[in-house]
């Protein structure tokens, strides 16, 4: 049995103002705060550059501002702001830098990792993919049979995958006309299969998009992809022009029979969920030009100078993350749901889940020791309007109230404007009536409590420059929380141990099963039965 160490978190004794103070606001509701305050909004929401954020639905009074604000000051949050843009080694259970940041730094300023200066290997990474995607947008690189690329298929999972894909589908009105994008990620044949099915090899180049090279899921979707591609052309050469690596394992890149130069670098500073603004964006380059993901880089860029400078009270990233920690920790909501308003943000929710949840779903805290509080909650969301159709009753009348954070893009791109309208009331409709509620003594039934807190952030259009400024704000967000919450937002260990278990599996397919529990010995004999027609 896995004994935890004893604990001496004391951070519920340092919340203790804050729950009394929760306990006087418990009479009040979200409505009350605007019938007493005709300038709530202007008190509870900030505007940076093109983008309004506002959190003035939530239960909170510039008091409650005040004290989560002396909360995080009270924390280890200013050295550790330092340590993440400095290239200081905060990631400290894998003794690393956390230096995404330093992807998307703007101009030429050293900044050293183990007393090297990380910059000119970036700016080379990024000529690279400029050089490389310029070549394939304008038909110069050539599959093996001399015909021009026109279908890239990103092969990867997790960070270098539902990034990029994320960013390509927000991004489609941008996409090269005669190139196509597609993911592949499932370990499960189906997903390789539908690539197989659709697409002729020799137009197709497939980005191997693993730092490692060497995750289960990853490189047996490659291996397939490289067998149909070998068969197709009868050689193993056409593997050389067929496929590109996104890689640190130089050498494994070469036994793949990968050309060295189709090899775009990473760094064990660059977590997977953080890897987009690198070499793992280039997808995303390929699709709407590396001028664009230039642009991307620089939007988020300008919300790590509005973090690192911004006063706390006027920080979005701040705000966000101690409204956030304020409703999980002191009034106890268990979830969290984005609904984007902008079908094509419909894979930011995704997104979001890996970026929070593998961040902050911890249970020790930096020092080694059992936390005391809750941590990062299950984060959830869909689509606006489709979610309103789905778990929105769950929303407006469930017993779990769950905080929401909305986000529209204010002008289209599209020209119909009564869709836009329409789209538009239902945004703000939305959050009205998660906050004001109905009481209805006659018909229970149609009684909404009401109070239920919310965000809203709203951009003025979607693009590249915006939607990294966007995900900048979470990522944000998200490392500030784990800073209140004493953890490191960096290491991922918990997705390994279902793997460990895999690979013990699938070394034991044909072996005798009796040391497994009863209930996987059960399940095994039922899909070894079910398979033996198939095989």
């Amino acid at each position: 049995m896995n004994c935890a160490k004893q604990n001496t978190d004391n951070s519920q004794s340092q919340w203790a103002d804050l729950f009394d103070h929760a306990t006087t606001l418990s009479s009040q509701c979200i409505s009350q705060l605007f019938e007493s305050d005709t300038r709530r909004f202007e008190s509870f929401s900030i505007q940076h550059e093109d983008l309004l954020f506002d959190y003035s639905k939530n239960l909170i009074t510039p008091e409650t501002r005040q004290m989560l604000i002396n909360t995080l000051e009270n924390s280890d949050f200013y050295n550790a702001r330092n340590d993440l843009f400095s290239g200081n080694k905060i990631n400290i259970t894998e003794d690393r830098a956390a230096l995404h940041t330093a992807l998307r730094q703007q101009g030429e300023h050293p900044l050293h990792v183990d007393g090297y200066n990380i910059i000119p290997d970036i700016k080379s990474a990024l000529n690279k993919m400029y050089n490389f995607s310029k070549r394939l947008r304008n038909k110069k690189y050539l599959g093996y049979s001399g015909k021009p690329i026109s279908n890239i298929v990103n092969i990867g999972i997790g960070g270098s995958h539902i990034g990029p894909m994320m960013v390509v589908n927000a991004l489609k009105g941008l996409h090269h006309p005669d190139l196509t994008c597609d993911f592949v990620s499932n370990v499960d044949g189906h997903d390789i299969q539908r690539i197989t099915q659709s697409y002729d090899p020799e137009t197709t180049l497939f980005l191997i998009a693993s730092k490692t090279f060497t995750t289960q899921e990853t490189m047996l979707n490659a291996q397939t992809a490289r067998t149909w591609v070998v068969d197709h052309y009868k050689t193993d050469q056409a593997v050389q022009s067929h496929f590109v690596a996104l890689s640190t394992n130089e050498q494994g890149v070469e036994d793949f029979g990968i050309d060295p130069e189709n090899m775009f670098t990473l760094w064990d500073w660059v977590g997977g969920r953080y890897s987009l603004w690198s070499s793992i964006g280039l997808p995303i380059a390929i699709m709407v030009g590396m001028d664009n993901f230039e642009t991307l880089l620089a939007g988020a860029h300008s919300i790590d100078k509005h973090f690192k400078s911004s006063a706390l009270e006027e920080n979005i990233p701040v705000l966000m993350a101690l409204v956030g920690f304020w409703n999980r920790n002191i009034l106890g909501y268990q979830c969290h749901a984005m609904i984007p308003y902008d079908c094509r943000l419909s894979l930011l929710p995704a997104w979001l889940q890996q970026a929070d949840m593998e961040s902050n779903g911890k249970t020790v805290t930096r020092h080694g020791q059992t936390v005391q509080h809750a941590t990062g909650p299950l984060i959830m969301g869909g689509s606006g309007t489709d979610v309103q159709h789905s778990f929105f009753q769950w929303m407006h009348q469930g017993t779990d109230p769950t905080p929401i954070d909305f986000i529209l893009c204010a002008q289209p791109e599209h020209t119909h404007t009564e869709h836009h309208k329409i789209l538009v009331t239902h945004f703000l409709a939305q959050q009205r009536a998660l906050m004001q509620g109905i009481e209805n003594t006659d018909e229970p039934h149609r009684n909404f409590p009401g109070s239920r807190p919310s965000n809203a952030l709203i951009i003025e259009r979607l693009t590249p420059y915006s939607l990294g400024q966007l995900l900048a704000i979470y990522e944000h967000k998200i490392f500030v929380q784990g800073i209140l919450w004493n953890i490191n937002s960096f290491d991922q260990y918990g997705v390994e141990l279902g793997k460990t278990m895999a690979n013990d599996i699938q070394n034991n397919w044909d072996q005798d099963k009796s040391g497994y529990d009863s209930s996987t010995q059960g399940q095994f004999n039922y899909i070894e039965k079910c398979l033996q027609p198939y095989e």
